[in-house]
């Protein structure tokens, strides 16, 4: 039986990460796209974690394009983080160990390997690569952080209510569905 991710990010955040310094999401939508793992140490500085299980999912990641709203410029996503125009500090992939040659993984990205045992449930993880940093701003010099916090707090809610509905039935309508009256 192969591990979930949720159970990967689980056994990686908890092993790896330190709560007391760190500011940990998961799944968490910034920039352009989601991060799997954001890391957001009490500097400021931020690390985007990606985890990839496939070799076709690392290879799609290096083909994903999206269009700036405000120019219309279209760009591939490890371009616009290589040369520093991304919102994170620096960047990393998470993969199991050996699914990729480490020579066809850019400079500027960190890798992290993972080894699952399936009889011991145990995870060990193995940093191979620093990742590069792609500038020196801080997290929060690039992001509102008043809106940062508002977006969280909706994410917990959302989720607390998703959790719930899934253990019991709800009779109210799903807040998020609901139209905002002007």
């Amino acid at each position: 039986m192969k591990v979930k991710i949720e159970e990967l990010v689980h056994s990686y955040i908890h092993s790896q990460c330190d709560f007391e310094k760190e500011i940990v999401l998961t799944n968490h939508f910034q920039a352009d796209w989601e991060a799997d793992i954001l890391i957001i140490n009490s500097d400021g500085f931020s690390h985007e974690i990606e985890i990839k299980l496939s070799k076709s999912d690392f290879k799609n990641d290096f083909k994903k394009s999206y269009v700036n709203i405000s120019t219309g410029e279209k760009f591939l996503k490890h371009d616009k983080i290589c040369c520093g125009d991304y919102i994170c500090n620096s960047f990393s992939f998470l993969l199991p160990m050996g699914m990729i040659e480490h020579s066809v993984i850019p400079e500027h990205c960190g890798i992290i390997e993972f080894y699952h045992n399936v009889d011991s449930w145990e995870t060990e993880f193995y940093l191979i690569r620093k990742p590069k940093k792609v500038h020196e701003d801080s997290y929060w010099k690039l992001t509102d952080k008043d809106l940062f916090i508002r977006k969280m707090a909706l994410n917990l809610l959302y989720k607390k209510m998703e959790v719930k509905g899934k253990h019991e039935e709800l009779i109210f309508k799903n807040p998020f569905d609901i139209k905002k009256i002007k």
